[in-house]
């Protein structure tokens, strides 16, 4: 056999370059369906439970007033006071916190908000990516991964592919501090 060694061009160098890393992005964002499913074995959020922030160095519980109208969404973890920790062991347990004029939310919304804060699964319900960002111009949540969007009034998609809407928690407020009223309205993710 005869094999003929080609000569590669900066165009043809750039062009595999470019396909490579497509695809590790591809693959390191890419999720396995199973990945959003519920664990049996980790305690979800519960009547009682505080919120404190997904990430950061800050760990004081929240209140309303940390939540600002039309900002990105803040990522929560439920905190038990029993335990004194963070519910973490589970990304189906974090949340995201919205706060929306209470004159734009449904009156079911609002029994289920403190000074329209509300607070929903922070895991997609198409294939279980973060979802993480508010576009403004649209007020909806949106997802990075394959840019499903929710309306955050009251948690159903805006625009697909999701099909399913959000899992929200029922929020009260204790001793000026944001509280979980009670636990998922369904199951979070896929």
């Amino acid at each position: 056999m005869n094999y003929e060694v080609k000569e590669m061009n900066s165009v043809d160098v750039q062009r595999r370059l470019l396909l490579k890393a497509t695809g590790a992005a591809a693959g390191c964002c890419a999720m396995p369906i199973g990945s959003a499913q519920a664990d049996d074995n980790v305690e979800g959020p519960a009547k009682g439970d505080l919120l404190v922030p997904a990430k950061g160095e800050a760990t004081a519980p929240l209140k309303a007033d940390d939540i600002k109208v039309g900002a990105k969404p803040v990522l929560v973890f439920p905190y038990d006071l029993k335990e004194k920790k963070p519910k973490d062991g589970s990304r189906l347990n974090k949340l995201m916190l919205v706060r929306l004029d209470p004159a734009a939310m449904t009156d079911e919304t609002k029994a289920r908000a403190v000074n329209g804060v509300v607070a929903y699964s922070a895991v997609c319900t198409h294939q279980g990516c973060d979802v993480t960002e508010f576009v403004s111009a649209e007020k909806v949540l949106m997802c990075f991964c394959h840019f499903s969007k929710f309306n955050p009034a009251d948690g159903t998609v805006a625009k697909g592919p999701a099909a399913k809407s959000l899992a929200y928690v029922p929020l009260t407020e204790k001793d000026g501090l944001l509280t979980i009223a009670g636990g998922f309205s369904n199951k979070p993710g896929v």
